[in-house]
């Protein structure tokens, strides 16, 4: 099983020379658990697939030590200096016309890479050991639920990967918002997250699009089935407060706690107490991850409030419902 290690000084130096050298390590960002490998190492990217069993056409997201010139990594221009200066460090991720440094393994093969600074202090205290990029997706089997602690990589992935670097509980608990400024005169929102589309355009003072239907190129965050739980997923408005006991062997997720009688049946989830959608996304796929170890076949889910961060939650939720 992998080992789990702390922040301190020597586990730093240990992990990072480990990186440095072609080794794969889970890390910890303010988003959700990342699978991290040295960017620049074809041969440790690859790694990262196999322990993932991610295909080869799904690209990986580059991570930034504070300080670290952009320029080494991708094609700056006007919008991804006023994006970082607004966001950076922080859960929004780039994408740019790459630089020739980068692999095709980490861009599947595209003339782009998408690219962020995390915030995460444990995270930054290794990119800084380690003064090199960092290409790392989430650390679960591909499709599955994203990691939102350490417990739960050691639960999907220890078999698979050496070591752990153990940051506590996520801050935000969904992956990072996705924009594509390769074109800066249409930028693109290709997933949403915490930097919702609202703080983006407050920002550059004018709209941004969402990806077109027809198109072929597979980005980060783009595929239709993901984050997905082993029980089946149905998406409702509402959940009426009869139904979790007309169907006791489908798990009901209610987006705020609802007014049942005591005792909770056990199959009723909910994602808040209060409806706050920052405590719905730090819930959401820990609590997806509790259903599928209660062995639920069928899963309810509501909705959240399609606005702000429930926008990025109901995006999670309509991946995870998605047929193969």
């Amino acid at each position: 099983m992998a080992i789990l290690c702390t922040d301190s000084d020597e586990s730093i130096s240990l992990l990072s020379q480990l990186l440095l050298k072609g080794e794969i390590v889970a890390v910890p960002t303010e988003t959700v658990y990342g699978l991290a490998a040295h960017a620049y190492d074809p041969s440790a990217c690859a790694k990262v697939f196999a322990a993932k069993q991610r295909p080869a056409f799904d690209p990986l997201i580059v991570h930034l030590p504070l300080g670290f010139p952009l320029s080494e990594i991708a094609e700056e221009n006007g919008l991804s200096r006023l994006l970082a200066h607004a966001f950076w460090p922080g859960p929004l991720t780039l994408v740019l016309k790459k630089n020739p440094r980068i692999p095709d393994i980490v861009t599947a093969g595209l003339d782009s890479v998408a690219v962020r600074i995390p915030r995460h202090p444990v995270f930054q205290k290794l990119l800084q050991a380690c003064q090199a990029p960092l290409a790392a997706p989430s650390a679960n089997p591909f499709g599955y639920v994203s990691p939102t602690t350490s417990h739960h990589v050691q639960t999907s992935l220890g078999d698979r990967i050496p070591y752990i670097l153990d940051g506590g509980p996520c801050e935000i608990g969904l992956e990072s918002t996705i924009l594509d400024i390769r074109n800066p005169a249409v930028p693109v929102l290709l997933r949403p997250g915490a930097i919702t589309r609202e703080d983006i355009v407050a920002v550059l003072g004018f709209e941004v699009a969402l990806p077109p239907a027809t198109s072929l190129e597979v980005m980060p965050g783009q595929l239709s089935k993901h984050y997905s739980p082993h029980s089946s997923c149905r998406l409702v408005k509402t959940i009426a407060p009869h139904e979790p006991q007309a169907a006791p062997t489908t798990a009901f997720l209610f987006y705020q706690k609802p007014l049942l009688p005591q005792p909770t049946p056990s199959n009723v989830f909910w994602l808040s107490q209060q409806g706050s959608d920052v405590e719905a996304a730090q819930h959401l796929f820990r609590v997806l991850r509790r259903i599928d170890n209660d062995r639920f076949p069928i899963l309810v889910a509501e909705m959240a409030p399609p606005h702000g961060l429930g926008l990025a939650i109901n995006d999670r939720l309509q991946r995870a419902a998605a047929k193969d």
